[in-house]
């Protein structure tokens, strides 16, 4: 059966209907991302919410941070995932191969972002937004999930009905890291991820796996509301990332003299660089921010100016050496094997790729456990300007991604594990070997399967991208030649 027609994200309009919705009024165009008031055309389908509804639509245009694109799938992944009134009620999601599109419930209240141009705001508001946020992180930990880019625009608020409503809902899952299903942000880029006034310190060390991380976020909030200041400012180098390592904020009550020493102290232990330092869970931050009274006060709470020059420099030595639980530290030894499959959809022939693809087939029916990892590299060029679209105007890193997921779709049934088991991914860089050397050394890989091109004197002078690959890599390589044609 021939795929389904590829939208492009640009084509859309109001009236339009995709897969079953009806486009109604576009309520948000970013550089990243448009969202939809949409409605469903025909009778709603059951075990589906009867709530308002919103489509988020990527805007993969070419030229786009490959972050960003990654992240859209991240948010697709984690999004089903994701149930309880602190989060949007998941409605559908459309794949890459047509339109990458989730469709959520429209939440109606405000969004956190309205209170900050209000701030400073009354002690008691603060706490009370506080103690919302920190419940709605509580709830997104029991499952799993760390936000990882908590700021006031992804925290909305349902409207109040009566002495009901007005929880805390987070949204835009792009960075976020779920426990139990592949992390691809980390798997993919080595780089800090997030929103610079919120991110963590373990957050600048490349560290992704600690909730402690949305506490400290959520202390920036906290922090600003209290004083109007960002403890951290807005830094735009991770050089100015890095400061928040070793220099601390300048105390709440220097900046605000009726800050109370109980809110200085909670907003201060958010703030430690140590995640041991901070509040260990979402539920003992809300339950601080609730009981003031119960608040345990240290020297923290009673301090009016940063340390001195001789403790910010025994800090600033400290973290030179300090690189966190960076990317590659060891995981349990009993874990499922990783398979990666390196493909050159862009060009291969056909031929090849099938003789890959039943290769591949016959290692995940031997290996129910394992992990499949597809990969493709966008070859980058070292000085001249990169083509970053296709002909038909469709960014070329999405095209490849779609590339590989077709290429994927005929391993159904080849692999009984569940959802998020086959991923995908592509890679942007000007040597694909050692590209794929290093995700695969980066990622603890098993095995590579990949294929080999036929001999000619361009291969022969150069070297075949599969014979750098086996000569490089730590693992198992399986190189996969097309069948001979018989005459």
């Amino acid at each position: 059966m021939a795929p389904e027609a590829t939208i492009q994200p640009a084509s859309l309009e109001p009236g339009q209907v995709v897969d079953g919705f009806r486009l109604e009024e576009r309520t948000h165009r970013g550089g990243m991302a448009s969202v939809w008031r949409v409605t469903r055309v025909g009778p709603r389908p059951a075990n589906t919410p009867d709530v308002p509804l919103v489509m988020k639509v990527p805007s993969f245009l070419g030229g786009e941070v490959p972050t960003t694109i990654v992240g859209f799938e991240v948010e697709q992944m984690i999004m089903p995932t994701l149930t309880g009134p602190h989060v949007p009620a998941f409605v559908a999601k459309g794949d890459f191969t047509r339109l990458p599109y989730i469709v959520m419930e429209r939440i109606e209240g405000p969004t956190l972002r309205e209170r900050f141009d209000a701030a400073p705001l009354p002690v008691d508001e603060v706490a009370e937004i506080g103690w919302k946020v920190a419940t709605a992180l509580h709830d997104l930990h029991r499952q799993h999930v760390i936000h990882l880019d908590v700021k006031p625009s992804n925290v909305l608020f349902r409207p109040a009905d009566g002495a009901r409503g007005g929880e805390a809902v987070l949204i835009d899952f792009g960075l976020a890291r779920h426990d139990r299903l592949p992390d691809l942000l980390e798997e993919e880029f080595e780089l800090p991820m997030g929103t610079a006034p919120y991110m963590s310190p373990e957050q600048v060390q490349f560290v992704r796996d600690d909730p402690r991380s949305d506490l400290f976020a959520l202390g920036v909030l906290l922090y600003h509301l209290t004083t109007g200041a960002r403890p951290f400012g807005n830094p735009d180098s991770v050089r100015g990332l890095r400061q928040r390592l070793f220099r601390e904020p300048v105390p709440p009550r220097a900046l605000r003299a009726d800050c109370p020493a109980w809110l200085q102290e909670v907003i201060l232990r958010c703030l430690e660089v140590d995640p041991d330092q901070r509040p260990q869970t979402a539920a003992q931050l809300a339950f601080d921010l609730a009981h003031p009274d119960q608040v345990v006060l240290t020297a923290r709470s009673e301090r009016r100016q940063r340390s001195g020059a001789l403790t910010t420099a025994r800090r600033w030595f400290a973290a030179l050496g300090s690189e966190g639980r960076a990317k590659g530290a060891e995981q349990p030894s009993v874990r499922s094997p990783i398979v990666l499959v390196a493909l050159d959809v862009a060009v291969a022939d056909p031929v090849l790729l099938e003789a890959i693809r039943e290769t591949v087939r016959r290692l995940l029916q031997t290996s129910a456990g394992a992990r499949l990892a597809c990969l493709a590299v966008m070859k980058t060029n070292l000085i001249a300007m990169d083509e970053l679209v296709d002909a038909d105007g469709t960014s070329r890193h999405v095209s490849l991604l779609v590339k590989l997921k077709h290429w994927a779709r005929e391993l159904d049934g080849a692999h009984p594990s569940p959802a998020g088991r086959i991923t995908f991914h592509v890679l942007e860089a000007t040597d694909p070997a050692s590209a794929i050397v290093e995700y695969a050394r980066r990622n603890r890989v098993d095995q590579i399967v990949m294929g080999a091109r036929s001999s000619g004197s361009l291969r022969r002078y150069l070297g075949s991208v599969s014979a750098q690959v086996v000569a490089q890599a730590d693992c198992t390589v399986t190189v996969v030649r097309a069948p001979a044609v018989l005459p």
